[in-house]
């Protein structure tokens, strides 16, 4: 029971960590990253569509990114997804490719986004953190109906400490990458 609740708080975890990276992912930096398109879904035929589903994406040049829409009539709608995004781009087409030159950003963009990254950071520990709680709360219930013994439930708890400062300590690295990342000139 104990591995049980510890298993699943560390898979639980290892998620928060994982949507934390595809967060962090998606904040633009002075480089071109398919990454930042993850998150946007175009209007295709009325349904909400996912770009990475509509066309493919190369980075001929550091800021350069070209999308390839595999349907050509599949262009306007990209176009104005990609317009309307909190990117901050201006894309053009050119009846084949649509082209997103990405513009240098400003010191204070960076300084903006770092903000967003540290947000998008602590968002990532809190969850690490209350994933903790509520299985501690768990093993507090096993040892109160008299399940396990309070030995192993202390002993649980440390390996849950443990769990827990691995993952935040994950997270902490992740954000410490992309802050270096998002002030590099």
């Amino acid at each position: 029971m104990i591995d049980d609740i510890l298993l699943e708080a560390e898979e639980k975890m290892t998620k928060a960590v994982e949507v934390a990276r595809e967060d962090l992912g998606g904040i633009r930096t002075g480089r071109a990253n398919v990454g930042m398109f993850n998150k946007l879904e175009v209007d295709y035929y009325g349904a909400p569509t996912p770009l990475q589903q509509l066309a493919s994406m190369t980075i001929p040049e550091a800021r350069t990114v070209l999308i390839s829409p595999y349907d050509k009539s599949s262009m306007q709608a990209i176009e104005k997804t990609l317009r309307e995004s909190d990117l901050g781009v201006n894309p053009s087409n050119d009846g084949v490719v649509i082209r997103v030159v990405l513009p240098t950003l400003t010191e204070e963009r960076r300084r903006d986004y770092v903000k967003l990254a540290k947000s998008k950071g602590e968002d990532a520990r809190v969850s690490v953190r209350s994933i903790r709680r509520r299985a501690r709360e768990d093993l507090e219930k096993l040892s109160k109906d008299g399940d396990v013994g309070e030995d192993e439930v202390n002993r649980a708890q440390t390996e849950l400490e443990s769990l827990t400062r691995r993952h935040t300590d994950e997270v902490d690295a992740l954000l410490a990458g992309k802050e270096k990342e998002l002030l590099e000139v």
